[in-house]
């Protein structure tokens, strides 16, 4: 389990890269993966409570672009943005730390209270996503397995070897906080 201190960041050459790609076909593929989340953990968007009709804007620091997740309306929607558009609540922070703090590999609480994770606008709602989200216990390197049907072995194999030369959490941390 790493600190915060050490949060892999993405390298400029491949924030560079990223910058010139469209981001429509990045927002379908997120909003398709949300989906079929949701869809397999039913209450991680219902423990959102009286929030779930709110944005949450996530500010990725380390790269050429900001999300917009807006699980509302009983159908999860991601957009990709160059930068933050308007939200009820605004998360920034390096991709390494959502993805840390979604797989168990870092607390949610360290990452704010060190300011690799900053809120912005409503932080109750931020609360009730973080807590929505831990509960879900979500794997994000397992759902992508299972819709890669035949190619999951090969896609098992490059995740674990991007996971291990990035330092970032692509998987489930099981008891890391525990």
């Amino acid at each position: 389990m790493q600190t915060t201190a050490t949060l892999p960041l993405c390298p400029p050459l491949l924030a560079a890269a990223i910058r010139p790609l469209p981001l429509a076909p990045l927002g379908l593929a997120l909003s398709a993966l949300s989906r079929r989340l949701a869809a397999r953990h039913p209450g991680m968007f219902r423990r959102l409570g009286g929030h779930a009709g709110k944005r949450f804007a996530l500010d990725l620091t380390d790269m050429p672009l900001a999300l917009l997740l807006a699980p509302g309306g009983g159908r999860v929607r991601i957009t990709a943005h160059r930068r933050a558009p308007a939200a009820e609540v605004r998360i920034s922070g390096p991709l390494s730390a959502f993805l840390g703090m979604m797989h168990g590999a870092y607390d949610g609480d360290a990452l704010f209270f060190s300011r690799d994770l900053t809120v912005e606008g409503d932080t109750e709602a931020a609360l009730a996503l973080r807590n929505a989200i831990d509960d879900a216990e979500l794997d994000l390197a397992a759902e992508l397995q299972t819709l890669a049907g035949p190619l999951r072995a090969p896609l098992a194999a490059v995740l674990t070897a991007a996971e291990r030369r990035t330092g970032v959490a692509l998987h489930r941390v099981e008891g890391a906080w525990a």
